[in-house]
């Protein structure tokens, strides 16, 4: 139960989230620098992305290197700060108004185990390789004994029955109590977890690395550039 609560809990700055963000944010400064030294600005395309997330980053550095972060999410979000945001509200597996290589960098962090199926997975990770020649793409390990959406160990690893029975009777992690099945499936079917096959299938030009801890891959990273 330690482990769990630790991976929950964001506002303590040693918490493994805190240090795993930490880590995560380190890898993409450092692509953001390269970019700038090379064309003196940093298109970045964010699938699934949210303007909170940016707060890893100091707004001073973001300036800086002159970033801009066109976030995609369906329904958008209401008053971004359009100095460095574009807000898009459109599907991250589906972007046709977007050229080849029109940004300099593709974020994406724990989104592609929730677009759907694998076919929509496949689309999300098209789009992600094709819009920029760099890339940085996280989600969580299938084979990381707790799920994080759920926060209860083993729970992914039941059938979608078990699990939607588990909600009806009670909250797990960021669901609700389930009001019905229907609903309780929903919940199940909108995270699928990766493992590092499948993972590797999707991203195959990219380097792959583990997030680690006690041991175990708790998440994978592709980065490309």
């Amino acid at each position: 139960m330690k482990l769990i609560h630790a991976l929950q809990d964001n506002s303590d700055p040693n918490s493994l989230v805190s240090r795993f963000r930490r880590a995560r944010a380190k890898r993409i400064t450092s692509m953001i620098e390269t970019i700038h030294a090379e064309k003196g600005s940093v298109r970045i395309i964010d699938l699934g992305g949210e303007p909170e997330y940016w707060n890893l980053f100091p707004r001073e550095f973001l300036d800086e290197k002159k970033a801009h972060v066109t976030l995609v999410n369906p329904g958008g979000f209401d008053g971004v700060d359009e100095s460095l945001f574009t807000d898009l509200d459109g599907d991250a597996c589906a972007l046709p108004q977007f050229q080849d290589g029109a940004f300099d960098m593709v974020h994406s962090n724990s989104v592609v185990e929730h677009v759907g199926d694998w076919v929509r997975m496949e689309a999300f990770a098209a789009e992600a390789r094709r819009l920029a020649p760099r890339y940085y793409v996280q989600t969580p390990y299938f084979w990381f004994p707790i799920e994080p959406h759920f926060s209860a160990p083993f729970f992914h690893w039941r059938s979608e029955q078990s699990r939607a029975r588990a909600l009806m009777r009670k909250p797990h992690g960021f669901s609700q109590k389930a009001a019905d099945v229907g609903a309780a499936m929903r919940d199940v079917q909108h995270a699928r977890l990766l493992d590092k096959t499948q993972f590797r299938f999707l991203f195959p030009d990219a380097a792959h690395h583990d997030e680690v801890v006690l041991g175990l891959t708790k998440s994978l990273i592709a980065v490309r550039g």
